[in-house]
């Protein structure tokens, strides 16, 4: 039998299948649940840098952001999995998809922050004065006015940082959890065949990546027709 007929025997077996869709089910749901949690946590962090107050607190709280994104950002994926895993999350009772999307939103958040940083500051400061003069707060001018058209601004960067977090939801296996690459690693396992799994696991990453690419594309070209009317 070839590598290729290998393969597809064992893949094709019903449990090799669930145990694929289930990895390829959790992959997702980590890369996407990381990315909402990053999402939030940055436009807070971004928020907080660039708040225009002498205020002792404010200056506290803009001193520990910039510690949070140092940490995250100087720091491997990989460590933070392990250091979270078992030295904080040890004996919690949550579960480990939740548990990891977690700590993939408190990596990405530290990326994010920056990412909504720039998006902020791109935003014309006129739309703040203006907001501002009609009566709202800082904070409900940020949240309606300014935030709305950063994240316009931001889209295809916050889209290279979904393709970035999907990409390296491959190391969840290293903490036992069920994802797409360990379920190609147990095939590539089982037949001693490692170059045909391997290739399919890598075109099964390109395709959600072109998939993602795509829907990044349409959104962006929705949004510019949306600023034309």
């Amino acid at each position: 039998m070839s590598s290729f007929e290998i393969f597809w025997e064992r893949f094709s077996t019903p449990g090799t299948l669930k145990s694929v869709l289930t990895g390829l089910q959790n992959t997702a749901a980590i890369a996407v649940f990381g990315l909402i949690l990053g999402f939030l946590i940055g436009c807070i962090i971004a928020t907080v840098k660039i708040i225009p107050s002498q205020n002792i607190f404010v200056t506290i709280l803009k001193r520990l952001a910039d510690a949070y994104i140092a940490v995250f950002r100087g720091t491997p994926m990989m460590v933070q999995l392990l250091l979270l895993h078992f030295a904080v999350f040890i004996g919690v009772n949550i579960p480990p998809v939740a548990e990891v999307s977690l700590i993939f939103g408190l990596n990405s958040g530290a990326y994010m922050a920056e990412i909504m940083r720039s998006g902020i500051n791109s935003v014309d400061k006129g739309q703040m004065e203006a907001a501002r003069s009609l009566g709202l707060s800082y904070f409900t001018a940020m949240i309606r006015v300014v935030l709305p058209q950063a994240v316009k601004n931001a889209v295809p960067t916050i889209g290279n940082e979904f393709i970035s977090l999907l990409k390296e939801t491959s190391i969840v296996s290293v903490i036992g959890l069920a994802d797409i690459t360990r379920a190609f690693k147990a095939i590539a396992d089982s037949t001693f065949e490692y170059f045909i799994p391997y290739i399919a696991l890598a075109l099964i990453y390109f395709v959600l990546v072109m998939i993602i690419s795509l829907i990044i594309k349409l959104i962006e070209r929705r949004l510019k027709k949306s600023e034309k009317r």
